[in-house]
This record gives C-alpha cells, sequence and structure tokens, in this order.
C-alpha cells in the first residue's frame, strides 16, 4: 500500500489561516436556481463558434487582445482600459495582488460574494466588514435591514483603506449602491480602488462604466457568466483607467484566458438579440415570481439581480432539502453575516419559476408551522 508522505513544507501563514470556500456544484442536474446562471443556454451562435475552431486552432497559445478590444467597443471604451480574466475571480484576485499589501484594509459590504474575502485573506491587508443589516433585527428581517451601508462605509473610510469592494447590485441581498453613493465613495477615498462588480447589470440596467477615465480610482467587472450563459468557459472583465491596469496585466497569466472562451465570447457579444431576450424572460419571470412569494406569506427583499433572497426561517435547511427532492436546487445563506434562515432562490424563465412557485406552495402546504417554527 503506498502512503502519501507529508512533507514538513507549511505554507505561508495567511494562506493557512484563509477561510474555505466549498461551492455545493455536485449533482446539479436539476433545475439550477442556486448559483445564478442562466438557466436556459447560451447563445446558439456560441455553439457554432466552437464547433469551427479546428485542430490547429487548440495547438496555439490564446491571443486575448483581439477580443479585449472587442469587448471594449462592445462596452464604448478604448482598449486600454478593459482586461478580460478568467471569470470575475480572477479578476478580484489579480486585484487584491496588485494592490494589497500589510498595512492596507480592504472595506466590504457584509453580507457579499465570498471571494472578495478570501482572496484578500491571501495577502498581508486587513478586511474590514461593514454590516448591512441590523446586528439585532431579529428572526424576520425588514427589507430595509439590507440596503446598502452607505453611511456606515463612509465612516469606516481611512488612510489605510486601500481597496473598497462594492457588489452593485450584490449578491446575496439583491441591492444596490445609487450613483451618486458610488461618486461620494470614490470621492472619500482618493487613496483607494473602488470596485463596482457589475454581475449582475443586465438585470439592473444601471451602471457605471462610463465613469471609466473620469473617476480615477474607479473600476468596474463584469462578467460573462449570468445572462451571457458562459460560466464553463469562465470569462470575466475589468474595466479601469490604463494607470491601474497596467499594474494589474503584470500579475495577470497572459494566458489564462483560453481560445475556446475567446471563439465563443466573440460570438456571445455580437448575438445581442438573444441576450436581450433572456433578460426580459428573467425580468418578467422576477415579478411574477415576487408576487407569488407575497401571496405565500415568504417576506423576501427588493431585488434588482436575476435571484431573491428569501426569509424560510428556522427550517431553511429542511426547505432545501424538500425543494431538492422536487429537483429544484436553491441556495441555503444561512451561514452569511446576517442570513440566519435565509435562502437565495434564482430567477430563470416564468415557466421554470411557475413551476418552482408550485413546489414552494406544495412545500408550504405540507408545513404550515414553518415560519414560526
Amino acid at each position: 500500500m503506498i502512503t502519501d508522505p507529508k512533507p514538513a513544507i507549511a505554507p505561508r501563514a495567511r494562506v493557512a489561516a484563509m477561510p474555505e470556500y466549498h461551492p455545493p456544484l455536485g449533482n446539479r442536474d436539476h433545475l439550477r436556481l442556486d448559483f445564478n446562471e442562466n438557466t436556459v443556454a447560451c447563445s446558439p451562435a456560441v455553439l457554432e463558434a466552437i464547433r469551427t475552431l479546428s485542430a490547429a486552432d487548440l495547438t496555439r497559445y490564446p491571443e486575448r487582445e483581439p477580443v479585449e478590444s472587442l469587448a471594449a467597443r462592445h462596452l464604448g471604451l478604448p482598449p486600454e482600459q478593459v482586461i478580460l480574466t478568467n471569470g470575475v475571480d480572477e479578476a478580484i484576485h489579480i486585484l487584491c495582488q496588485a494592490f494589497l499589501d500589510l498595512g492596507d484594509e480592504l472595506l466590504l459590504p457584509v453580507p457579499t460574494y465570498t471571494m472578495y474575502e478570501i482572496y484578500a485573506s491571501s495577502t498581508d491587508a486587513t478586511v474590514i466588514h461593514v454590516p448591512a443589516f441590523a446586528p439585532q433585527s431579529g428572526s424576520t428581517a425588514s427589507p430595509a435591514d439590507f440596503a446598502f451601508p452607505y453611511q456606515a462605509l463612509l465612516a469606516a473610510i481611512t488612510p489605510r483603506t486601500k481597496l473598497i469592494a462594492i457588489a452593485n447590485p450584490n449578491s446575496p441581498t439583491g441591492a444596490v449602491a445609487s450613483r451618486d453613493q458610488i461618486l461620494s465613495i470614490a470621492a472619500a477615498a482618493p487613496q483607494a480602488i473602488v470596485l463596482v462588480d457589475e454581475a449582475y447589470f443586465h438585470f439592473y440596467g444601471q451602471t457605471v462604466i462610463d465613469l471609466i477615465g473620469h473617476i480615477p480610482n474607479l473600476i468596474v467587472a463584469r462578467t460573462f457568466s449570468k445572462a451571457y450563459g458562459l460560466a464553463g468557459l469562465r470569462l470575466g472583465l475589468l474595466a479601469g483607467c490604463e494607470s491601474l491596469l497596467v499594474w494589474l496585466r503584470r500579475v495577470l497569466s497572459p494566458y489564462s484566458v483560453n481560445t475556446v472562451a475567446l471563439a465563443a465570447l466573440t460570438a456571445a457579444i455580437k448575438d445581442e438579440a438573444f441576450l436581450a431576450h433572456y433578460v426580459a424572460e428573467v425580468k418578467q419571470a422576477r415579478t411574477e415570481f415576487l408576487s407569488g412569494l407575497t401571496r405565500l406569506g415568504l417576506p423576501y427583499w427588493p431585488t434588482e439581480a436575476n435571484f431573491v433572497l428569501v426569509n424560510i426561517g428556522a427550517r431553511h435547511r429542511e426547505f432545501v432539502a424538500a425543494l431538492r427532492a422536487h429537483n429544484i436546487l436553491t441556495r441555503d445563506r444561512s451561514a452569511d453575516p446576517g442570513c440566519s434562515g435565509l435562502v437565495r432562490i434564482t430567477i430563470g424563465t416564468p415557466p421554470q419559476m411557475h413551476h418552482a412557485l408550485i413546489s414552494i406552495e406544495n412545500y408550504l402546504a405540507s408545513s404550515p408551522s414553518h415560519l414560526s417554527s
């Protein structure tokens, strides 16, 4: 029997102390309302573009620059202000690696996307949480509890603040920061990068990407994993002043975005009709699904994204398991700060959400005391 020897080699102390992230990605052959993905498919043009790749294409290292230029034109920006990344995760990672040092602080409104803190934790910087909820709000939270903590965030800015991460809309809450609030924060912290993560932009419709080049410390992130349906290809984007991006390019692998992903992105960006149709479907389904939750008496938070945070209460695990038994996956967010008893549900198409609503109604009928348990 061969045993795996344990070398006496320790990682950096900060790596050993990093929180671990274990997404529940196994056995997801159901209606996937757990990860805010496109719940249908990518554009047919994407598949056609992938099919046209030759064997010789795969022998060459990927060339990101032409597709970066295409993405930049799509956003109305010069190529020097755009970087393609291996998902927004890599974008966050290189931001932390390039700019966070000993004595620096990351300001992080919580709850929010987990990877901001994980990647910052691998550096020598300090993560400062800014709660977006009332610490003692009780078991039934009010919609105001998760509003963007604008005043608290301003108050937390110090000379040590080096990075401020704002998911807009935020996950898992669906709350948003206004344009004026983002401008005020950027002005209050000129020594810090203000990262505005617009992963769910298409379902919200408002952006600050037009301010790139005008606000020197602003960086905007976008993903092609949500509305575009390319989560499996890992494609993200950072937009910012060239004077900031030059340092990000130093720590970015030149080949982290692969040839297949680049071909797919070229086709996806050009198929605007497909994107518009899917986004319209989700917005319609969101309106109908939230109305259904109201009818069922389930408290939820207003959302500008393709998901909704629902207050299930003490039986949140039972709720998630019951829907899984009906082949519907949802995401229990109870471990997030201030989110005890809360479940996040992705919004898909109207037929998908009608099916989900029927399953939820059946669960409530069989468990009438769920909210008071």
